[in-house]
């Protein structure tokens, strides 16, 4: 099997528990990890460190990197880019689940396409216990089909990806883009030519709270998405027309009550 590193970015807001879950998954794989960055998004609590010291100890492969300061998800995951000693990096939140064959039916994409550069795949939403599923996030297959989706929402499902890290870097990596670094990654990607693949099976259980549907509210959110329509724009991936039709759906969606809101994702915007 292909080295790969696993690419991770805890804060000190997140859980001990869902962390320690998160970790165990990613060293329960049907294929290991060749080594797995760990960066730690400043100065973390008490517990969550005795959890990666844990790990540490129990785990070779863990290599942690700390920052000084708290720097946001894609800063840090920009650093601990710089870290990951191998081509293909495998994202992983810090509170979601990996399905024990993740990495294993991702690898083996990237052998059966040569010329492949992201591969994503479905996710399961879960709000108590990753057996409740309460959706499931799907996308489109193809690359060109991929394409198209991007131009409405996000083509990736980045809790999921693995991607090539000479392609992510050569684009520029997560440049900072409040909120949506990734989706702003993936659309620089595809405008140069790089191939996307999204495996048409749920291989993480995603941890969708009702305290997540609250952060992707609120007229600030909103107003931060709207900008990055204008972004698309001028980089002429949406057409005028296209732009005007997501900034009305979007604000809606933003500024509607976080419970009409996950309504809303679950029955229109899932399987």
């Amino acid at each position: 099997m292909q080295d790969f590193s696993v690419l991770m970015s805890v804060y000190c807001k997140e859980r001990p528990d869902y962390l320690r879950a998160s970790l165990e998954s990613v060293f329960r794989q049907t294929v290991m990890p060749s080594e797995v960055v760990l960066v730690e998004d400043g100065p973390l609590t008490s517990e969550l460190d005795e959890v990666v010291e844990e790990y540490e100890k129990r785990y070779k492969q863990l290599k942690v990197v700390k920052l000084p300061r708290n720097v946001g998800l894609g800063r840090a995951l920009n650093e601990g880019l710089k870290h990951c000693s191998f081509e293909l990096v495998a994202r992983m939140d810090t509170d979601d689940i990996a399905k024990p064959f993740r990495f294993e039916r991702q690898l083996a994409e990237f052998r059966r396409q040569p010329d492949l550069d992201v591969c994503s795949a479905w996710m399961e939403e879960f709000s108590r216990l990753p057996e409740e599923v309460d959706a499931v996030k799907t996308l489109p297959e193809g690359n060109e089909a991929l394409y198209e989706y991007g131009k409405r929402r996000n083509p990736v499902n980045h809790p999921v990806v693995m991607f090539r890290k000479q392609a992510v870097v050569h684009n520029g990596g997560y440049r900072h883009y409040p909120l949506f670094e990734d989706y702003y990654l993936w659309v620089r990607m595809m405008m140069s030519n790089c191939r996307f693949y999204t495996i048409p099976e749920a291989l993480q259980a995603f941890r969708a709270s009702r305290e997540m549907f609250l952060r992707r509210g609120g007229f600030g959110y909103a107003l931060v998405e709207v900008r990055l329509q204008f972004l698309f724009y001028g980089m002429r991936y949406i057409t005028f027309g296209q732009m005007l039709k997501n900034i009305a759906i979007r604000f809606i969606a933003r500024v509607m009550p976080a419970s009409f809101r996950a309504r809303l994702y679950r029955r229109r915007l899932r399987s």
